[in-house]
């Protein structure tokens, strides 16, 4: 018996996380060094050739992405199972940078999402708008509403930023589902509508 099979790429379910206004938990609480970053891009190292920060190993800086907006991110339900792909809005990576300041978790910081360092800070951050941004000094071509960050890091994160152990930079915090969180807000309205045409 003949059997014929068609092989196609995976429709993986596309969820849009974001900042819910009403938890003061959410947002970006931390930033971690890991070897693997999920957003895929690859921070650099600075040395004292590098005009734009004149930075050098006495600084120990790292530069790169912390979120680039509109990016797929493949993510699997550690219980479920489900396999699917998050992105944050170019609005919702301006806001988590905003409220990441606000909040003042510069210094919070960890390796591999596991390790707390101390001793380290973001000491700039900005978001990438038009074609002269000054991340394409550090040779970087990402997109318009992308986070960027320099981070001030203890020289043993620099030696491992140096030797590839570590090779970007990747964020720590809440972040709602907007399908989700709209599905809840619109289930709040319609009880809320109930009780009014209940007390009438």
């Amino acid at each position: 018996m003949l059997f014929s099979y068609e092989y196609m790429e995976k429709e993986l379910k596309t969820v849009e996380l974001i900042i819910d206004d009403s938890d003061d938990m959410s947002g970006v609480s931390a930033v971690s060094v890991v070897e693997s970053p999920a957003i895929e891009e690859l921070f650099i190292t600075l040395n004292k050739e590098e005009t734009m920060l004149k930075a050098d190993k006495k600084r120990n800086t790292l530069v790169g992405p912390a979120l680039i907006p509109n990016k797929k991110i493949y993510r699997v339900n550690p219980k479920t199972k489900e396999e699917y792909n998050i992105f944050f809005s170019e609005d919702t990576v301006r806001k988590a940078s905003e409220k990441f300041l606000q909040d003042s978790n510069q210094k919070e910081a960890t390796l591999e999402h596991k390790q707390q360092l101390k001793g380290m800070t973001v000491v700039e951050s900005w978001i990438i708008e038009g074609k002269n941004d000054k991340s394409k000094e550090y040779g970087m071509n990402l997109p318009e509403g992308t986070w960027m960050i320099s981070m001030k890091v203890t020289p043993e994160i620099y030696a491992k930023a140096e030797s590839k152990e570590v090779k970007g930079f990747s964020i720590e915090g809440f972040f709602a589902d907007a399908l989700e969180l709209s599905l809840e807000q619109d289930k709040n309205d319609k009880i809320i509508k109930e009780l009014k045409q209940l007390l009438k």
